[in-house]
């Protein structure tokens, strides 16, 4: 039975496979073929070229692996007939379907047709437009919104077969000719062939004839094709240059010599200033900023080009320009000796073909390819402690001299910039002229999210964009990740010692506090918190978080521990407190700066690197916070800041196995999916602030007056966007009436308006959808039966706003009692007199357990109930008193793990015993 299971199992695996012959080249066609094994499928035979400087094809040296039959041919006809030898080849596998994934060669008819199910090949356009060789560059160049590709039946013309399938994505307005094909059509293309293949197995692949319209064919595109035309708008001249980029590059005319242009993006924001450099043919000159090259277009708007290529191939910074070939040779050191060897052993172990590495070696003129560099940098990374290149560094240092001496100055330093580049967004708000960073913060530089996505970031005071902010891709994700790594295991801050760790966040504050009418005023304009307020609590806390981790910094310590001793010999067993490596945070939007603080300032004290994603709607003062670190003397890759959504950036840094510790504050659903990501992907460490529906308890006994003012602060708080506001009061029945009248009383004395108005009390809650969900909370409560005494209502202007709204003779099984409105809303229930367990029991009644309150005279009274509340926080005859000393957090599902005070060091530390014998 078990061996009739096994032959059955097999039949069904085998069942509706082809013998496949795969006619091609490229890693493309490598993965494909890969992945058409994988799945079932024979592959009979590999067509492919021959070898080209010594180094065999991806798809040859994969096939020659496996033992798959490999025909390395050259042509496949002379003067339009096919080659008899290659004919017969071809004919002695026996394939049922040929398969072209990618192929530079022209295969005859007689060849296409000759398989039972004839052939299909992969074209990365939506056909019928852009037939021809350069489809991806056409794409991009017409400026076309949609891309794609098409899997078709081979036929007599060129590209114009029945369709089998069609795929397509969004064009995106960065995207270059390798970012399009590396995220969609590379690894979207692979799954549509071996899917294409399985259709054909089963007998349902169709084939869709193409419509002649809307067809266009255009041809290679060469270099003497590609010279900019300037007299078009900026978008055109955009579209021209990426679509061109890398091969075979778009160029220009600059003082008598043909410049290629590479990294094109538009430019959404003011152009920075620069030096003025004249173009042949363009009616307006370009700027070499510290960005890049500004080039502008005939409407006005303008772009930017982030690297120049000479006609002797070096390759530059375009922000280099006027100071290109200023730098001198280096003389090495003994030790840059060595490393300059064990590189020429890499460059010669890549270019096999070469006999002998020369200073005048070009790595590209020898042979290489893009895959070669990647190679290249991962080599030279494992072989030379460490050293992080980036792939641009082997493109503007092709020969090997000049490599080895921009490894050399790479090593000592000197490659770094000496200023941080920020590409500001500025308003003149407030009295003073704002100035707001606004793209992803990833090792030490400012750079545009990898696709160019951006996405608007909005004013609550009165629905109005401050501006576009990048909108960070997984791409972005892992880039930030892996500088953060890069800086624990291999750079100046591993190395640190504690004490200079302190220094430099000491710095921080220092530089937090000279800047906090500023941050403040971010802060009021991106959330809606009335500027008072975030001056003493968003910003002062943050400064006052900082310095008191940074105290904490040279205070870290393990301990010794009495063992038994394993005699006759002698242990001695202590303990060491280690950092984990890279941490994530991720922050909401009701307190953005001092969220930010909480968790980063631990985490830096612990001697972790961080990579922290704010919330969506609120990222502009974690950015700015990023370009002040950089001022303070944070070594790149410490401190990274990702600004884009929970759902991509968020989900990534959860499931990311370089990620050691995962700090998050937010709502308990996604609290939960965190967690489960943290377990699943390598059980990463994982504390939650979550969400909350505090209880404060007012006795009759207590002080009515401080009572009412402290309890309105409870509720409406920082607009009652506050994680531990009172999301219900219990007010004793003696007193109850009175206390509800004097709320009202004061409510109306409160002042709704702009958060940059001194005398405002409530500014606009965060963002419109959650607007939206409080309104509809009040509706819920009026709808259950709940007396709705005051507001509930948007105020009628501009924006965000709430009126302070109060109910009351809410009762225990309403939704008003149950869930968190975290808004302006005061939920109040009566209890009976005297009835303290009674009380107690309705307020633990709740999954909920972050913070929590009491107001009575009586000290005993308040010790009980202090001891009976089933929280992790109780204040008592006050509330929302946080300190920086006390740590902070939560029960139940509120979730787990502190902030602030010496318990949150622990969160981002590790124990580890060692033992030895003497």
């Amino acid at each position: 039975n078990q061996a009739l299971r096994r032959f059955s199992t097999g039949r069904v695996y085998f069942k509706n496979k082809l013998k496949l012959a795969l006619i091609g080249q490229s890693l493309f066609g490598q993965e494909v073929y890969s992945h058409l094994r994988k799945e079932g499928h024979r592959v009979v035979g590999v067509f492919t070229v021959p070898d080209k400087d010594g180094k065999a094809d991806p798809l040859a040296l994969a096939a020659e692996k496996d033992g798959t039959p490999v025909f390395k041919l050259p042509k496949w006809r002379v003067k339009g007939k096919t080659i008899k030898e290659v004919a017969e080849a071809y004919r002695s596998v026996g394939a049922d379907l040929n398969v072209l994934p990618f192929c530079t060669q022209f295969i005859p008819m007689d060849i296409i047709d000759s398989p039972k199910h004839g052939s299909i090949i992969y074209h990365p356009s939506i056909l019928p437009r852009h037939r021809g060789a350069s489809a991806i560059n056409w794409t991009l160049i017409m400026g076309d919104k949609k891309a794609g590709f098409s899997v078709f039946w081979a036929d007599d013309g060129l590209d114009t077969g029945p369709i089998l399938l069609q795929r397509s994505c969004d064009v995106e307005p960065n995207d270059t000719v390798d970012a399009l094909y590396n995220r969609f059509l590379f690894p979207e293309g692979i799954k549509a062939m071996v899917e294409a293949v399985q259709l054909i197995a089963d007998g349902k692949a169709p084939r869709i004839p193409q419509p002649e319209e809307g067809a266009t064919y255009e041809g290679i595109q060469k270099k003497e094709n590609a010279e900019i035309s300037w007299d078009q708008s900026a978008e055109v001249l955009h579209n021209w240059i990426r679509g061109h980029d890398k091969v075979p590059g778009a160029w220009t005319e600059i003082n008598g010599q043909m410049v290629t242009f590479y990294g094109s993006t538009l430019l959404n924001s003011s152009v920075p200033p620069g030096e003025p450099l004249e173009i042949k043919g363009a009616k307006k000159p370009g700027l070499v900023t510290k960005n890049g090259l500004v080039l502008f277009g005939n409407d006005g708007k303008a772009l930017m080009v982030r690297n120049l290529q000479f006609e002797d191939g070096k390759m530059i910074p375009a922000s280099q320009y006027f100071s290109a070939g200023e730098t001198s040779v280096v003389e090495l050191t003994a030790e840059e000796v060595k490393v300059a060897e064990t590189i020429k052993v890499i460059w010669a172990g890549i270019l096999s073909n070469v006999p002998i590495i020369e200073d005048s070696t070009d790595f590209f003129k020898s042979g290489a390819s893009s895959m070669d560099v990647a190679r290249l940098v991962e080599e030279i990374r494992q072989k030379c402690g460490g050293l992080q290149l980036q792939n641009e560094d082997v493109y503007m240092a092709t020969k090997f001299e000049d490599f080895i001496q921009k490894v050399v100055r790479k090593l000592r330093g000197e490659d770094q910039e000496t200023e941080l580049v920020v590409d500001y967004v500025s308003k003149e708000v407030n009295e003073m002229m704002v100035k707001m960073p606004y793209q992803c913060f990833i090792n030490g530089q400012f750079t545009n999210a990898d696709d160019g996505k951006t996405y608007d970031t909005i004013n609550p005071t009165d629905g109005s964009t401050i501006c576009k902010v990048s909108y960070a891709s997984l791409a972005d994700v892992d880039k930030a990740v892996a500088a953060a790594k890069d800086a624990f295991e291999n750079g100046e801050w591993g190395r640190m010692n504690a004490r200079e760790r302190g220094r430099l966040m000491y710095r921080l504050a220092d530089l937090l506090e000279e800047n906090q009418e500023e941050l403040a005023t971010i802060e009021a304009l991106d959330s809606g918190a009335v500027y008072t307020l975030a001056l003493k609590t968003h910003i002062g806390m943050s400064v006052q978080t900082f310095r008191y981790f940074a105290g904490w910094c040279d205070k870290i310590q393990g301990s010794t521990i009495p063992i038994n001793q394993a005699r006759p010999n002698r242990n001695l067993t202590f303990t060491k407190k280690e950092p984990l490596g890279v941490c994530a945070i991720i922050i909401p939007w009701n307190y953005p700066l001092m969220m930010l603080a909480w968790k980063s300032a631990a985490c830096l004290a612990a001697g972790n690197t961080l990579v922290l994603k704010p919330a969506q709607v609120t990222p502009l003062t974690a950015l700015k916070f990023a370009e002040l670190s950089v001022k303070a003397g944070f070594p790149k890759g410490v401190i990274n800041i990702i600004p884009g959504s929970g759902g991509i950036a968020g989900q990534r840094l959860s499931e990311h196995p370089d990620i050691r510790k995962l700090g998050f504050t937010g709502s308990t659903p996604i609290g939960k999916q965190i967690m489960k990501s943290c377990a699943v992907s390598n059980l990463k460490k994982v504390s939650l602030e979550l969400g909350g529906k505090s209880p404060l308890i007012i006795f009759n006994d207590c002080e009515l007056d401080k009572a009412v003012r402290m309890g309105m602060g409870a509720v409406f708080f920082n607009k009652g966007e506050n994680c531990i506001a009172a999301g219900r009061l219990f007010v004793e029945e003696s007193i109850h009436d009175e206390f509800v009248t004097r709320v009202v009383e004061e409510i109306k004395k409160m002042k709704i308006g702009d958060p940059l108005d001194r005398s405002t009390d409530h500014g606009p809650q965060n963002h419109k959808a959650h607007l939206e969900k409080l309104l509809q909370y009040c509706e819920t409560g009026v709808k259950e039966g709940a007396t709705l005494v005051y507001g509930g209502r948007q105020v009628q202007r501009p924006g965000f706003f709430m009126e302070p709204t109060v109910f009351t003779d809410v009762e225990d099984h309403m939704y008003l009692a149950k869930e968190e409105s975290f808004g302006p809303i005061m939920v109040i229930s009566k209890f009976q007199n005297g009835d303290i367990d009674g009380v107690l029991q309705r307020a633990n009644n709740t999954e909920y357990g972050l913070a929590s309150g009491v107001f009575t005279r009586d000290i005993n009274k308040a010790m009980y109930v202090s001891e009976k509340l089933e929280a992790g926080t109780v204040f008592i005859n006050t509330y929302n008193k946080t300190d920086v000393a006390a740590p902070f957090g939560g029960v139940k599902q509120s979730g787990f793990g502190k902030d602030l005070g010496e318990e949150a060091l622990n969160e981002y530390l590790k124990t580890k015993t060692v033992t030895l014998e003497y």
